[in-house]
């Protein structure tokens, strides 16, 4: 009951990710619609069987406004993909690095920050990565919510890859 189902607004816009049970909730009070299904399973109660949802569609349209994502330490381990950007390792403790450092006016922000093993960030210290001879693998930046929500859910459903444009 805790596999993760892709909501679709009604216009078929990625709205989130929620888990069976809240997907269940709302195709029995008629809330959405099932779009697609796991192949071969099934869910079953005492008076009915439902197909084990894997896209369901809103029923009615919600107005969402622009959905930012939170500037956070672990938003930003999971743009990264749990890997330090410097040398690449995802089996270390993780801390987060400011590329151009706060003493030299670097910011708070999605572009500046990126994730860093302990050894690398400490290699790096209070340089740029030009100045300590550390490229990064690749140029941080801000996330979109389609983008995030495959990030979030890890191993995606192939069910779900028209709808987050990902073919």
């Amino acid at each position: 009951m805790n596999a993760k189902v892709l909501t679709l607004n009604q216009n078929y816009e990625p709205m989130s990710v929620i888990n069976v049970r809240k997907a269940i909730v709302l195709l029995y009070l008629g809330k959405a619609e099932l779009i697609a299904a796991k192949d071969g399973l099934e869910l079953h109660s005492v008076t009915m069987t439902m197909p084990f949802p894997s896209i369901v569609r809103l029923a009615v349209y919600v107005r969402v406004p622009f959905k930012k994502i939170i500037l956070s330490r672990k938003n930003i381990l999971r743009r990264d993909g749990h890997r330090c950007l410097y040398c690449g390792r995802g089996d270390v403790p993780l801390t987060v690095d400011h590329v151009l450092p706060l003493s030299r006016g670097g910011e708070e922000t999605w572009e500046n920050l990126v994730s860093a093993c302990v050894k690398c960030n400490n290699k790096k210290g209070d340089r740029t990565p030009e100045e300590a001879h550390m490229p990064l693998r690749r140029r941080p930046m801000r996330p979109n919510h389609v983008t995030f929500i495959s990030h979030f859910v890890g191993t995606l459903d192939d069910r779900w890859k028209p709808y987050l444009f990902l073919h």
